[in-house]
């Protein structure tokens, strides 16, 4: 897998966004361990420990999974997934998924991690992003508003799904 950098100056100074690979299992265990109990439940709905699997996963070791990370000194602070999956009408959509380490967030790096996602959801062809976010996430759903004025939102007991169309990427003729 290339481990080139996404976006050179996608976050703040001295923030790396690049792809995800294999041999970053132990920096996302890492990782995923110093996250506050608070920062687990707004990612994943529960105060996960992400077990040997799910960590496969969450380094983007199955189909369909894009994943991105932000270093700061070689040290993973940010971590973003999208999971590619059939749309209505035969689109494709991408379900997003962004979490910052705790000393990190409000700083830029979670809008690097989403822009790097988009960006290459885009040229996969992905026509729609979701979102899961819980209710009280009010730093996630400030974000999603300030940037997309167009989207949709369903309810649930739980949170709030966000659908976000993405612009269409045309071709030129020859």
């Amino acid at each position: 897998m290339d481990r080139t950098q996404i976006e050179p100056a996608a976050g703040p100074a001295g923030t790396e966004i690049r792809q995800a690979d294999p041999a970053d299992g132990a920096g996302l265990r890492d990782f995923f361990g110093r996250l506050s109990v608070r920062s687990r439940v707004l990612r994943f709905f529960a105060p996960v420990t992400p077990t040997a699997a799910m960590l496969r996963r969450l380094a983007g070791e199955v189909p369909q999974v894009d994943v991105v990370v932000a270093l700061r000194g070689g040290v993973i602070i940010g971590h973003g997934m999208a999971v590619d999956e059939a749309a209505p009408g035969a689109d494709l959509a991408a379900d997003i998924g962004v979490v910052v380490a705790d000393a990190w967030q409000g700083q830029g790096v979670g809008s690097a991690l989403m822009r790097a996602l988009i960006s290459r959801a885009a040229g996969r062809g992905v026509t729609a992003l979701r979102m899961d976010v819980l209710y009280d996430n009010h730093q996630v759903r400030a974000m999603i508003a300030s940037h997309w004025a167009e989207l949709r939102t369903d309810r649930s007991a739980d949170c709030l799904t966000v659908h976000v169309p993405l612009p269409q990427r045309h071709s030129k003729a020859a």
